[in-house]
Parts: structure tokens; C-alpha cells; sequence
């Protein structure tokens, strides 16, 4: 089921959550909204789900305006982040209730309602507690219980509110791998609301980053990491670092040292530079020069923090394995690659 969002604008008592929103969603697809707090992410998602509704704009479903729809009449699965299931139930009372609770002409037989939950306890990977109740499970198998009751219902698109937010590192990396292999598996549209990038990039096809009410990019994950295209995206995917440079006739300069060539016009820009994306230099060298002050390991990876005397700035740069990393050691780096902005 391809969704469309046309043009959406979502107002509060006046104030804007949405500023014309627009996005395209290919059937099959998995898709991340990705932001901070705030910037509109779980509204745009709620919005799809029917559980709320546009000021303006429409929402598509297939080439159906479901602007005004119920949740019911959309036939969406909805997993929010802290599972919502009934307590008093059995997992497999849990996983049935949105078929059981249909009308009587819908509503499946008994037997079939069994068949049906069963079969989802297996495709979670959760084949022998059906006659559990959600308080004897941990948070992970919760969560895909959580899963299995909205897949039950057979719903035309999965959508899914920061479902791993309330879990360990540890069981969240579970079950994102757990996750993609699903979906590879069903085939559902499914739309997942997440401010975690690294979830975002190891289970998305592609990325919608958000901020402030409005699409800043949509890409892959290689698209938004390697040629993001305003501020705000560098900044906030990944690791990065700003520097006020200027320009003069193809030559990039911080603080008078000369950085490399550009074909961007002479004037004032803002640089941004990855840590891994810094050379460090022979202390005789010249370039961007300190003394560090604090080093910490980033998985595999050491990072060293200096400031920069002029710009006031500072710099976060991944050493070298065989590099001096001490406290008051003095560094000096050169950008290899970066990327302007006016």
C-alpha cells in the first residue's frame, strides 16, 4: 500500500506542528521519521495512523483520500512504545482482541482466531507463550507481542511509535535486526517514528529527518550522512563540527590559516566537518592548532576534544591509533573533506 502526504498542515489551538508537509511512500517500503523532540515526527505519524486530523492537506492511501478516515476504516496496525497490552489477558487473548472484537459478521470463527494467533506467535519467534500474561515477559517479548497483536488484523500499513524506546541497548540491537528480517519477511508498508539515528539507518530504506514542523531531507542512509543538504541535517546525523570560514578567491581560510580550494563565491561561510574527516598534521605543521583536553572512546574509535584560540571553537577530531592522546598535548589538524553552507 503506496501513502501518500500531500501538502499536510497540523495546527494546535493555533499553534503549528506541521508547515506543509509532503512525502511519498512506496508500498513495501520501510520508512524512518527521524528528529529531535518536537520536530513533528509523531504527529506526522499519528496523522497517517487516523488518530488524528489535518487542518490542510491530504493523506492518500493507494490513490484513496483517507484525509478524514478513522483508524478503523484505514485498517492501519499500531504498536506504540510502551506495548498497550491488556494485563488481565493471556499473550494470546492480547493477540487476538482485534479480531474478536469485530462485528459479527466480520468476526472470524474461534478456531480460526486461534489458527491466526498462533501462527503470529510463531512468526514473532514466540511459538509457546500464548497462555502467558504480558507481566511474565521481558520487555522485548512484550514488544513483539505488541507486533503480532497489530499484525493480526492484517493491516494495510504497520505503524510504529518509537517501538524500542522503553528497552535496553542491548535487547533494542536485538530487535531491530529482528525486525528488518520481518519485514523482509511480510512485506507490510510500515512507518517508524524514532529519534535514535543509529535505528533509523540499520532499519530504514530510507530516512525522512524532520525539524521544527517541517521535511529537512529524505534519503537513504548514505544519502543523509554523506551529502546531507542543509545544517541541520549535518549536525544532527552523526558526529559533526562547525567552523565560520571565509572564502577569497577559491581559498578557504579559519581564523587567517588556509584550509583548501573551493568554487563556492568569496564571503563568509560555515564549515562542517566530520571527526574522522580531520587529518592530523606534524606539529610543525600549519593548521587548526591546540592542545587536547579530554580524549573518550566512541566504539572502536578514540576521540580527542581541543579548543581553537581563534575562532573561539571547540574541535572534536578521531586520532590515529598510534597517535599521543594525553591531556595538554599539543595537536594540529587540516580538513580532508568538508562541506559549505551559506
Amino acid at each position: 500500500m503506496k501513502i501518500g502526504v500531500h501538502n499536510i498542515r497540523k495546527e494546535f489551538d493555533r499553534y503549528p506542528a506541521l508547515h506543509d508537509v509532503s512525502l511519498d511512500i512506496r508500498s513495501g517500503e520501510l520508512i524512518a521519521l527521524l528528529g529531535p523532540s518536537g520536530s513533528g515526527k509523531t504527529t506526522l505519524l499519528r496523522l497517517i495512523a487516523g488518530l488524528e486530523f489535518p487542518t490542510a492537506g491530504r493523506i492518500l492511501f493507494g490513490d484513496e483520500d483517507a484525509s478524514a478516515k478513522s483508524v478503523q476504516e484505514r485498517n492501519v496496525g499500531f504498536v506504540f512504545q510502551h506495548y498497550a497490552l491488556f494485563k488481565h489477558m493471556t499473550v494470546a487473548d492480547n493477540i487476538g482482541f482485534g479480531l474478536s472484537v469485530r462485528e459479527r459478521r466480520s468476526r472470524p470463527p474461534g478456531a480460526e482466531i486461534r489458527r491466526r494467533t498462533q501462527e503470529l506467535l510463531d512468526l514473532v519467534q514466540l511459538p509457546d507463550i500464548g497462555r502467558r500474561y504480558p507481566m511474565q515477559l521481558s520487555g522485548g517479548q512484550r514488544q513483539r507481542v505488541a507486533l503480532a497483536r497489530a499484525l493480526a488484523t492484517e493491516p494495510r500499513v504497520l505503524l510504529l511509535d518509537e517501538p524500542f524506546g522503553a528497552l535496553d541497548a542491548k535487547v533494542r540491537k536485538d530487535l531491530r535486526r529482528w525486525l528488518r528480517e520481518l519485514h523482509e519477511r511480510t512485506g507490510h508498508t510500515t512507518v517508524f517514528v524514532t529519534h535514535d539515528q543509529d535505528e533509523a539507518v540499520e532499519l530504514a530504506d530510507r530516512v525522512v529527518v524532520m525539524s521544527q514542523g517541517r521535511i529537512e531531507q529524505v534519503g537513504s542512509a548514505d544519502d543523509i550522512y554523506d551529502r546531507p543538504e542543509s545544517p541541520f541535517v549535518f549536525s544532527f546525523i552523526g558526529q559533526s563540527n562547525e567552523l565560520p570560514v571565509a572564502v577569497r578567491g577559491g581559498e578557504i581560510a579559519c581564523g587567517g590559516v588556509p584550509l583548501g580550494r573551493t568554487d563556492a563565491a568569496d564571503g563568509a561561510w560555515r564549515m562542517f566537518v566530520r571527526p574522522h574527516d580531520f587529518e592530523v598534521l606534524p606539529a610543525e605543521a600549519r593548521g587548526l592548532s591546540g592542545r587536547i583536553s579530554l580524549t573518550r572512546r566512541v566504539g572502536g574509535a578514540r576521540m580527542a576534544e581541543f579548543n581553537l584560540a581563534e575562532p573561539a571553537r571547540r574541535i572534536e577530531v578521531e586520532l590515529p591509533a598510534d597517535a599521543p592522546s594525553e591531556a595538554g598535548t599539543p595537536i594540529t589538524v587540516r580538513p580532508r573533506r568538508w562541506q559549505l553552507f551559506a
